[in-house]
């Protein structure tokens, strides 16, 4: 959950001091963070309960997979290796609209491509760095939901102390 908090912040320091401005798939990356965060909320609600933390961290596991999926499938449109959604295009205007109107329309709608890339390291977008990081924490997710409990092993060991000493 800290780690997905951390994502969100370095998005958005992004926006602010680095002057990058999201397109619509940048938003749709932030939500699966947000929903893993929520899903990690509620762990924290139920850690008590094995079985539903184990739940709560697979569906968190899931979120952060839908997030490398739309972070991939925006590396291919920045890519050219498809074309995106509809709103990661131009919108198109009603040429029956005023010169006024069509002007308060343009002006009121601010709009990113997201076929361009704004930053880049080694080749790599923000939307690449962000596959590869969601995979990795759907990796971590996976692998904390399949471990048993912390006091599993001590469980067990004094359980079997126990049998011996009767």
């Amino acid at each position: 959950m800290a780690v997905a908090l951390a994502a969100l912040a370095i998005a958005h320091a992004s926006e602010i001091w680095g002057g990058l401005q999201p397109c619509v798939l940048c938003y749709y990356q932030r939500y699966a963070y947000g929903v893993a965060v929520g899903f990690g909320l509620i762990g924290l609600a139920v850690a008590g309960r094995p079985a539903a933390l184990r739940a709560c961290l697979v569906l968190a596991a899931l979120a952060f997979l839908t997030g490398a999926g739309i972070a991939v499938f925006h590396v291919g449109v920045e890519q050219a290796w498809w074309r995106g959604t509809a709103e990661c295009h131009a919108p198109v205007f009603d040429p029956n609209l005023s010169l006024d109107q069509l002007r308060e329309q343009m002006l009121g709608q601010a709009f990113v491509p997201c076929d361009e890339v704004q930053w880049s390291l080694f080749g790599l977008s923000m939307a690449g760095y962000n596959a590869i990081a969601s995979l990795l924490l759907a990796a971590a997710t996976l692998w904390l939901a399949a471990r048993p409990g912390r006091n599993a092993g001590r469980n067990e060991r004094r359980d079997r102390e126990r049998e011996q000493g009767r």
